[in-house]
């Protein structure tokens, strides 16, 4: 039995965050928790939903026919294959999803926003965009909103690239 080898990172010594960089991290941290909270509450409170549901009736709204695979709404949502499962089965009793399988693939799921579903979320949208541009956009120039968006597709990217298998 052979023994596996250390990580990489651990040959060289850490690269410590400078004063700059951990203020940035710190803020980046309060600021995505507090957003996420404004959210929550906002969703909660006009259509006694989480923002995950309201991410996924969203998803589901913007796709061809109103419909995916499970996997892929698991894919865009970022959620786990049995935390989406849970959330479609609370969707489901809401009346506001219907899965079924795939006809081409008798394994694979399919996930439709119903037209109750569809209504809930047109009703609650005006609110939800309130809640968004209060929280993050107002507070922001035209070219800082450039900024944040420049940012969040490097670090997506960098992250992105970073877990991805080297295809050489």
């Amino acid at each position: 039995m052979t023994k596996n080898p250390a990580p990489a990172s651990a040959a060289r010594p850490p690269r410590w965050l400078s004063p700059a960089e951990q203020s940035a991290w710190r803020a980046y941290l309060t600021m995505t928790r507090v957003i996420s909270e404004t959210l929550e509450r906002q969703l909660q409170a006009d259509a006694g939903m989480p923002h995950t549901y309201y991410m996924i009736l969203g998803m589901l709204s913007e796709a061809p026919d109103r419909t995916l695979r499970m996997s892929e709404l698991a894919a865009i949502t970022g959620a786990s294959q049995s935390r989406l499962s849970h959330a479609a089965s609370r969707l489901e009793e809401a009346g506001w999803v219907e899965r079924r399988r795939c006809a081409t693939d008798k394994r694979g799921f399919l996930a439709t926003l119903t037209d109750a579903g569809w209504d809930v979320l047109v009703q609650t949208a005006p609110g939800h965009v309130e809640a968004v541009r209060g929280a993050l956009f107002d507070p922001l120039t035209d070219e800082q909103v450039e900024q944040l968006r420049s940012i969040a597709e490097a670090v997506e990217g960098a992250c992105t690239n970073r877990d991805r298998p080297d295809q050489s």
